[in-house]
């Protein structure tokens, strides 16, 4: 989806042209060197459109509009009603209503120009009286408002003193008839600066009448038949200019459909074509279970012998795996994980090799650790590749890698550069999957012949968002917490009561246990007031917890710096550590009992969990506290879900709710495929539906090589075919 900003319309003329946009001819030059009609096509620059040219080309090109296609993909994002006229009488504050009456006085107040200017004009019909009031006003709307003219209003009802509309839309007639035209249903879209919504009505909804017959249908006439969709043309026409508002959601349903068919069925396509390449069939008996089990340093739960089943049974078929291991914070997906390594290098004669991705180089380092204290006295050869490690250092790591001379590499991005190369990549485990795009996952699987891949993710995604990231793996969920763990409580405090949190940590640390102390920035902030660490390490240290041993950890530094720090803190040569967000995932000291987060009003409930979930990793009561700078009631309402539950999937869920995908995963790196109209969080049913409906198609025809799939299949490949790797069906 796109992301647009909103700006209030300063000048009022600008409102009655919103009004009758959908009426009115089109305003505004284009260029002299204008394609005819018949040659226009959906790939046609939009500058070439009626009433566009030039100049606002470019403030459509802001919105992401670039072609015909594009404008007519360009959905409103709603409707404003306003054929039904309310009597003054009956109007209910705070609601949106449509108000005709007549002019009986107006006024003036303050000066001509200026914010502070403002027009009143008092309207009566036959029941009551109302007042509207324009702010920022000009001397051409004060002309409009003539005495005794018929007008009609739309807008929210207020009350000061007594009724009134702020800002309302207008039109003004000398008679009812003149105010006819104002009454419809109109499309309101998404803006951008010096853009406005009654030039956009005027360039979309003729454009939608002329041009909607150039789009082809991509869903084939039985799954059209099948969910009663509109035809498409039909749907861009209506969706611009509906009849009613449930006409006008009709056909966006429908464009969203498309949408979400066109992502399954490419993600339909994707998961055949890697069921039917052939693969690895490892070896996995009971002699190979009996001796990974001997590694364990504890007895699996239900759950994760249940993923031990399910990832077993793929790696013995002769078909890749892909599946995502999703759970929540703790609950042992390592170890899950180190059964499929330490079974792809069952057998050692084949010399296989695993390849384990993380984010970032401490959880890398994490991985390593862990790693190397299960495979101790194991004739298992260990890498750790970074990005961070000399350029001679790396060398000697690369050719090792392409000897052969290593069989398990830990690393970060690192693994995926073009110089890395594998001499017999048989497994290939990605951590915190969500935090690599599409492209990255799919780069690191292209190191090997035909590798098992195992995604991991401690960031439970709710299953609308599964199958859209990926409908094409299988999913096993670990639901289920190792026995032994007690779960944290969480208390949410406001920032001025943080002398409560320091004294939780002071009695803590009393009794041998360690703390965490988290703040999202390294260096204090004057412009968003935020606390740094390194400033607020230095506070804690000679103030509050001056008793304890404090430690700082940060992004920033040296990564020799943090494994000391790590280490040492570890081994409990101090009772804090201060640090940034960079310890969310892969930080495991059980002694740890306590943490601290600052500004935690500014995290997702997700990394918020994630972070809660580096204490609570042994049998102690353990605690964390939200400090949160002068919270407002939703975000309190918002932290408060966190003091309600350690439920990652349940809060996952809100979170996702609350601040959309994009910034639930971080836009930039989720590997989110960008959908024009849809949104996979209120439009969940939709994808579902859309997904079950392309699984099926590709089922029947796994090619789409029969002729009613054809423009399905050309338009699969134009947007998905190299991002998913599937051109194999052109």
């Amino acid at each position: 989806m796109h992301a647009f900003r909103y700006f209030p319309m300063s000048d009022m003329q600008e409102t009655e042209a919103l009004a009758d946009g959908v009426k009115r001819k089109p305003a505004g030059g284009t260029p002299d060197h204008k394609p005819p009609i018949a040659e226009i096509g959906l790939g046609t620059s939009v500058q070439y459109v009626k009433g566009v040219g030039p100049k606002r080309f470019k403030l459509l090109e802001r919105c992401g509009i670039l072609t015909l296609e594009d404008l007519l993909y360009y959905s409103p994002l709603r409707y404003e009603d306003r054929c039904d006229v309310t009597p003054i009488c009956r109007l209910n504050v705070d609601e949106n209503a449509v108000v005709r009456g007549t002019i009986i006085a107006t006024q003036w107040k303050g000066p001509r120009y200026g914010s502070k200017s403002r027009i009143e004009a008092f309207v009566r019909d036959e029941t009551e009286q109302i007042t509207a009031v324009w702010f920022n006003a000009s001397e051409h709307l004060y002309k409009r408002l003539i005495r005794g003219h018929r007008i009609i209003l739309y807008g929210k009802v207020g009350c000061y003193r007594w009724l009134q509309m702020v800002n309302p839309t207008f039109t003004t007639a000398e008679t009812d008839e003149g105010l006819d035209k104002f009454r419809a249903i109109v499309p309101i879209y998404p803006l951008t600066e010096g853009l406005r919504q009654g030039e956009l009505c005027r360039i979309i909804i003729p454009a939608a009448q002329t041009y909607a017959n150039l789009v082809e249908e991509v869903v084939p006439a039985s799954v059209r038949q099948a969910n009663n969709l509109l035809p498409v043309q039909e749907a861009l026409k209506t969706v611009h200019a509906p009849p009613t508002i449930e006409a006008g959601d009709t056909a966006r349903r429908r464009l969203i459909y498309d949408e979400f068919f066109v992502f399954q069925t490419a993600m339909a396509v994707r998961k055949r074509i890697t069921g039917l390449a052939s693969g690895i069939s490892f070896r996995i008996g009971p002699n190979v279970d009996k001796r990974i089990r001997a590694r364990f340093p504890f007895t699996p739960t239900a759950a994760q012998e249940r993923a031990v089943r399910e990832i077993a049974d793929d790696m013995r078929s002769d078909h890749p795996m892909s599946r995502l291991l999703q759970g929540d914070v703790g609950c042992g997906k390592t170890l899950v994980a180190a059964y499929a390594m330490l079974a792809a290098l069952a057998e050692r004669a084949k010399g296989r090799q695993v390849a384990v991705m993380a984010p970032t180089e401490i959880l890398a380092e994490q991985h390593f650790l862990f790693l190397r204290r299960l495979l101790e006295s194991a004739q298992v050869r260990l890498m750790l590749l970074t990005g961070s490690q000399s350029a001679s250092e790396r060398k000697q790591n690369l050719d090792a890698i392409l000897n052969g001379d290593v069989d398990l590499i830990v690393g970060t991005h690192a693994l995926i550069q073009e110089d890395v190369e594998f001499k017999n990549l048989g497994l290939i485990v990605i951590d915190e999957q969500h935090r690599f795009g599409v492209a990255q996952r799919h780069n690191l699987g292209r190191k090997g012949p035909a590798p098992d891949v195992l995604l991991l993710t401690a960031t439970p995604i709710p299953r609308t968002l599964a199958l859209t990231l990926y409908g094409e793996v299988d999913v096993s969920i670990i639901d289920e917490m190792p026995p032994g763990r007690a779960p944290v409580r969480t208390l949410l405090f406001d920032s001025s009561e943080e002398d409560r949190a320091w004294e939780a940590i002071r009695q803590q640390v009393a009794q041998g246990h360690q703390a965490f102390v988290v703040y999202p920035v390294i260096d204090e902030s004057d412009k968003l007031d935020i606390k740094g660490a390194t400033s607020e390490a230095e506070r804690l240290q000679s103030g509050p917890l001056a008793s304890a041993r404090v430690c700082l950890l940060h992004g920033r530094m040296k990564q020799e710096q943090k494994d000391a720090v790590m280490e040492q803190f570890r081994k409990r040569n101090y009772d804090v550590m201060v640090a940034t967000t960079v310890i969310e995932v892969g930080i495991d000291v059980p002694n740890a009992t306590v943490m601290v987060i600052n500004h935690a009003e500014r995290l997702g409930l997700a990394q918020l969990h994630q972070l809660r979930g580096r204490v609570g990793r042994a049998q102690f009561p353990s605690y964390c506290i939200l400090l949160a700078e002068s919270a407002g009631p939703d975000a309190a309402a918002r932290l408060r879900t966190l003091t309600k539950t350690n439920d990652g999937f349940k809060i996952a869920e809100e979170d996702l709710r609350l601040r959309g995908p994009g910034e639930f995963l971080g836009t930039r790196q989720s590997g989110l495929p960008e959908f024009l109209i849809g949104n996979i969080v209120d439009d969940r049913e939709i994808m579902e539906t859309a997904r079950r409906d392309a699984f099926a198609l590709v089922a029947s025809d796994p090619r789409l090589a029969l002729p009613e799939h054809s423009v399905l299949r050309r338009r699969v490949l134009d947007r998905y075919g190299k991002r998913l790797d599937i051109v194999s069906i052109a």
